[in-house]
């Protein structure tokens, strides 16, 4: 009974933390005219893209308007610095607990200073639509935001730490569901129309296609037999269960996520750039021209192998195994090793690349064949997250479950 009960507490911490961070967002900050604004951001992808992450943040100006970004943004750079500074790789692999806590509490100052960044960004962006504009609305609008982006990251923290699931992963998941009952009013839904009934069931379709298209993506691993020193010689006992599985998708959604976020870039740019000759050249990396899906690929996949990279590092997969006095059957400790995980790790991405990739233009070849977005306000990288977070969270939920019954066999 004791894991029942910590599982029920963790399960009421998260749920009370997930509502505090939700209703911070609708907490405006006062002096903007937030129905001009709201008509305006309506137009802007780029806004549009990263209110999936903030939950409608970005439209309200809300105090918790940045959400989860600067702390994802602040995790990123930790884990380009971590794998470019030798001094922060060494304090992550060889201090334990204690070198854990020295870098989370470096992301914290990393995500303090992104939050600035990006609220001085916002104060100047939003001044055509703030009643009076001066250097003390700014100030007010920066403390605000900065703020409300501290307590998501410390909401984030309280949520992984006694809560259950991963807490920046739980906090976008919430955001993309509050966001669909919205989008789903820009459908008008006819029973009695055929049409109607013919578009019902294609949505349909397409979107159980992608969601098990989506599950396979994250579940999809490759299992490499893996041989300690007394079983060599017992190359047919080899333990089935010794294995070390590759992820098919190193980086989870944040390859697609960027990607994504890279190509709004060009609408940004062709809206506040008026030289004709770099518009015309943008315009072709513009959704429905010629160079949009290629770009679009090359980015996810690109992306792919960046955070495979940072995820696993084949030298430190040979470089264990050998303490381990483990090995792979037919091949090598050693140089060999390190070759064979990086052919394995190089055709894993590709692949998950181009699944990524594939998943990603459903919505875009349905809509260009149909001329209606079936998957309007729920894309694919938002379909991406929500799996991800559902199956990691209903893992750990599983986790307790059996620990429960563990605890009830010991009893």
């Amino acid at each position: 009974m004791k894991a029942a009960n910590q599982l029920q507490q963790k399960l009421v911490v998260t749920l009370m933390i997930l509502i505090l961070a939700r209703l911070g967002i609708f907490i405006p900050i006062p002096g903007i005219d937030h129905n001009s604004l709201d008509n305006t951001l309506n137009q802007n992808g780029l806004i549009n893209f990263l209110n999936i992450f903030s939950g409608g943040g970005f439209s309200t100006i809300g105090i918790f308007a940045l959400g989860i970004v600067p702390y994802i943004n602040a995790s990123i750079i930790m884990q380009l610095l971590t794998k470019i500074i030798p001094e922060l790789e060494n304090l992550q692999k060889e201090e334990g607990e204690s070198g854990r806590q020295k870098i989370i509490q470096i992301t914290r100052y990393f995500t303090l200073i992104w939050a600035i960044i990006q609220s001085i960004g916002i104060s100047l962006w939003i001044k055509p639509y703030v009643f009076n504009w001066n250097y003390y609305f700014i100030l007010d609008c920066i403390i605000a935001l900065t703020t409300g982006s501290m307590i998501i990251m410390w909401c984030s923290e309280f949520i992984t730490e006694y809560g259950i699931g991963n807490g920046p992963s739980l906090l976008i998941f919430q955001n993309i569901i509050s966001g669909i009952p919205k989008s789903l009013q820009n459908y008008k839904l006819d029973i009695y129309n055929k049409d109607t009934i013919t578009i019902g069931s294609l949505f349909f379709i397409v979107f159980v296609l992608t969601l098990i298209i989506n599950v396979l993506i994250q579940e999809g691993k490759r299992k490499v037999t893996i041989v300690s020193a007394r079983q060599l010689g017992k190359i047919n006992e080899l333990n089935p269960q010794s294995y070390i599985p590759l992820k098919l998708n190193q980086g989870g959604v944040m390859p697609i996520v960027f990607a994504s976020a890279t190509m709004t870039l060009p609408i940004y740019v062709t809206q506040n750039i008026r030289a004709s000759i770099l518009n015309n050249i943008i315009y072709l990396f513009l959704p429905g021209h010629i160079l949009y899906f290629p770009a679009y690929g090359l980015l996810i996949i690109g992306f792919s192998y960046f955070y495979a990279s940072l995820v696993l590092n084949p030298e430190d997969i040979a470089e264990n195994l050998k303490k381990m006095g483990a090995s792979i059957p037919s091949i090598r400790p050693g140089s060999n090793t390190i070759i064979y995980f990086k052919q394995i790790l190089n055709r894993l991405t590709l692949i998950g690349g181009l699944c990524l990739f594939a998943i990603a233009l459903i919505p875009s070849l349905i809509a260009q064949i149909t001329n209606i977005n079936l998957l309007q306000g729920l894309g694919t990288t938002s379909l991406l997250i929500l799996v991800g977070v559902a199956i990691d969270t209903a893992k750990q939920i599983q986790t307790y479950i059996i620990s429960q019954q563990y605890d009830n066999i010991m009893e």
